[in-house]
């Protein structure tokens, strides 16, 4: 079967890998309204496409915290990745750095910050989780800076693991021949079986709970890199990310595996936007999958969006090949969307381009 869209490398992943792999991948927290509503909400936003505009050029480069990459697409951290595929983050890595774009790497990869970087060249964020122990996370920052990664992405949503039953049900753990990377060595315990998520009840054992914004200025202290605030999704938080002296912000609901209920991270967008007064970049993750998609992210203000999911599913069905592939068909589709609404680089998509459910005036029932 020829691959058209993102969206199907799904259906093989489900195929192909174990259903407790599977399941961690694709499921979010509790009833999964925010899952569904992840992908919804993109379906609510309508284009008012420009005509009669010479697209015969058409330019997707952008800077991204003074890097150059190919296209606003880049690779959120997903953890684990040797389940999908025994090359894991290796495979990603390299298809990322061969579309030009940015990866991030999760604390919680099955391959270390210093084995990526070993991949060859590339931009690279590193995805940060804070640790009860501070060394070991000013140890974690330093390595990810020895081997040249270029930011950290602080992700700030998860105090606790979200409850996803899934992972429940299936008595989720790491399969014993792989290991968290960047932790061998660093007497963290293992992820164990357990009457429950064994993940759950790691990283109940590791996470700091007691987490806040001081915190982000601490980070500060001991790296020069700049620090992304991963899992804004108000402006009263976006107000103290600035604060804090945040160098951007992801506006993200951690793929909806955190709390349910929340707000699907495309209708959250704006909010952090208008209270970002440009003084910052914002960036989205959660629930893109076309290049449409894209392009509405980028007229609602964002300065580029991270795909999580579509990164693991085609990385289980094809290997690096699927995941150069994911990356390939949303920039086309991308770039194509720009062609028929009319913009000819990424400053010419605006608000104007689209309109929104919420744009819409209500109008009141006739009694």
């Amino acid at each position: 079967m020829e691959i058209t869209n993102v969206s199907e490398y799904e259906a093989i992943a489900k195929e192909k890998l174990p259903k407790m792999v599977y399941d961690y991948y694709a499921s979010g927290a509790e009833d999964q309204w925010t899952l569904q509503e992840n992908r919804n909400a993109f379906s609510r936003i309508l284009f008012r496409p420009r005509i009669l505009i010479d697209v015969s050029k058409i330019d997707l480069t952008t800077t991204i915290l003074g890097f150059k990459i190919s296209m606003p697409i880049m690779i959120a951290p997903t953890a684990m990745q040797k389940m999908a595929h025994p090359e894991g983050e290796y495979a990603t890595a390299r298809a990322a750095s061969a579309a030009g774009t940015i990866m991030t790497l999760s604390s919680w990869a099955t391959s270390s910050v210093e084995e990526v970087a070993s991949t060859g060249p590339g931009i690279r964020f590193f995805q940060l989780y804070v640790n009860k122990d501070r060394n070991v996370v000013a140890q974690l920052v330093r390595r990810a800076e020895r081997a040249g990664f270029k930011a950290i992405a602080l992700t700030v949503d998860t105090p606790r693991l979200g409850r996803r039953e899934a992972d429940i049900k299936n008595r989720f753990t790491l399969p014993p021949f792989l290991t968290l990377k960047n932790f061998e060595g660093l007497d963290l315990g293992k992820m164990d079986e357990s009457n429950d998520s064994g993940l759950s009840s790691y990283v109940a054992g590791q996470i700091d709970r007691s987490l806040s914004w001081k915190d982000v200025k601490w980070l500060q202290t001991i790296t020069t890199l700049p620090i992304l605030v991963k899992g804004v999704i108000t402006a009263e938080d976006t107000r103290l990310a600035i604060q804090a002296g945040a160098a951007g912000i992801i506006v993200s609901n951690h793929g909806a595996r955190q709390l349910d209920y929340v707000p699907a991270t495309i209708t959250a967008l704006e909010e952090v936007v208008k209270a970002a007064q440009g003084r910052l970049p914002v960036f989205l993750d959660g629930g893109v999958r076309r290049g449409t998609d894209v392009f509405k992210a980028l007229a609602l203000g964002a300065s580029g969006i991270f795909i999580g999911r579509p990164v693991v599913f085609s990385l289980a069905a094809e290997g690096e090949a699927g995941v150069r592939k994911v990356l390939q068909m949303l920039r086309e589709e991308f770039e194509l969307t720009m062609a028929l609404s009319g913009c000819r680089s990424l400053k010419e998509i605006t608000r104007d381009h689209i309109v929104t459910e919420w744009d819409r005036p209500r109008v009141a029932p006739r009694l």
